[in-house]
């Protein structure tokens, strides 16, 4: 029997391996998956997911178990705020083509179960994936990576069935990657190359002697173009740390704060001394203000970013955002039934400031860039008293 175009036969090591490349908002490339797995009755089923993404579409629960309070403490609140970022793009197009998410990958699942066959995991740790992103990144290809994402949200309602279709496509789909490498060569590299090595990997040694990989038909061309190279699994998976200047920025600019204050009261005098002080107060407290309020924050949240800033701006450890997230944390007291409703929320961006658990995150974050703006903006007129 002949193979459907999006399948690929592969082997390695007397295995014999079925590549299904996909379209993670497709109904056809549901039922692609389905057919071929009861068809070809595999040992094993390798799917595109890590566990983290695995137990969020077998567990539609799992958000219960979220403590926020962990979340922020741990420093994982723009990780979480990132992921979930991502699956509001992916519900988006959902949404308007009738079909979940992801729907390929539970379709899967079930028909893996339905022959017996063992579920394989083979991508990798969303967390490593995006932390990786942005260590690796350099700062001006993340603002242009932040710009492009704003963009690209006001686009995705022209989205259609099509050309969802079209990225099914091997020429299409390598038209769309070229542009990515050329664009943002750091974000490819990452994001598709190393993930390409990764599910490679993963795939030519899962379990079993039969197997059906069901993998985003983007991944297809890397993994062949990896399938027969040596491959070193765990360098793909250390996350880096944060970059020499990011260490610079971190302790160097409380430094050069008090500096500036002390030298403007050694120099200039009390008078002057005293309105660095207040610029830097100010300048801090009203611009991390105006970010919690940006995410609708409690007003006692507002306060306390306005509060907090000035001084976590000049201690490297703690950040502004923390402050006013566990705040925001504490006085809305989210539900279960906010956690609930967190798939359904995220389809729209309302929903991010709707849900109580999206608005906490949006809190930190929000907070920590009007922080980091103020420092910014403080230190020019902080330095207008020398002139």
């Amino acid at each position: 029997m002949a193979m459907e175009q999006e399948v690929l036969r592969l082997s390695h090591q007397n295995k014999e391996i079925f590549v299904i490349g996909t379209a993670h908002v497709s109904r056809a490339s549901a039922d692609l998956v389905e057919r071929v797995i009861r068809r070809e009755c595999p040992d094993t089923v390798s799917v595109e997911l890590c566990q983290g993404r695995y137990q969020a579409i077998i567990d539609k629960s799992r958000w219960r178990e979220t403590d926020l309070f962990k979340v922020i403490r741990e420093k994982k609140a723009f990780l979480l705020l990132s992921n979930l970022t991502l699956s509001y793009v992916q519900k988006r197009i959902g949404a308007r083509l009738g079909i979940r998410p992801g729907e390929e990958m539970l379709r899967a699942i079930e028909a893996a179960q339905a022959v017996n066959a063992e579920i394989h995991l083979a991508d990798r740790d969303v967390r490593a994936t995006l932390s990786r992103t942005w260590r690796l990144m350099r700062f001006w290809t993340k603002v242009k990576l932040m710009a492009q994402l704003v963009m690209s949200v006001g686009e995705l309602d022209q989205v259609e069935a099509e050309d969802i279709e079209k990225l099914k496509q091997q020429d299409a789909m390598e038209a769309l990657l070229n542009e990515i490498g050329e664009a943002l060569p750091e974000v490819r590299a990452i994001l598709i190359d190393e993930r390409d090595q990764y599910l490679a990997e993963r795939i030519r040694n899962a379990p079993g002697q039969r197997i059906v990989a069901v993998v985003g038909a983007g991944h297809v061309p890397g993994i062949l173009r990896y399938w027969d190279r040596e491959i070193d699994i765990r360098a793909l998976e250390v996350v880096p740390p944060p970059g020499k200047l990011i260490g610079l920025l971190k302790w160097g600019l409380p430094i050069l704060i008090v500096s500036l204050v002390a030298l403007g009261f050694a120099m200039v005098g009390k008078q002057a001394g005293g309105q660095m002080i207040k610029w830097w107060v100010l300048t801090n407290a009203v611009l991390a203000g105006l970010g919690a309020a940006a995410a609708l924050a409690h007003p006692l949240t507002i306060l306390a970013a306005a509060v907090a800033a000035p001084l976590t701006s000049l201690n490297p450890m703690i950040a502004a955002g923390w402050v006013s997230g566990l705040v925001e944390t504490f006085l809305g007291h989210p539900k279960v039934r906010d956690f609930e409703r967190l798939p359904d929320d995220i389809v729209s961006l309302r929903g991010f400031w709707k849900n109580k658990i999206t608005r906490i995150l949006l809190v930190v974050a929000f907070t920590n860039l009007g922080s980091t703006l103020g420092t910014f903006v403080a230190i020019p007129l902080m330095a207008r008293v020398f002139g």
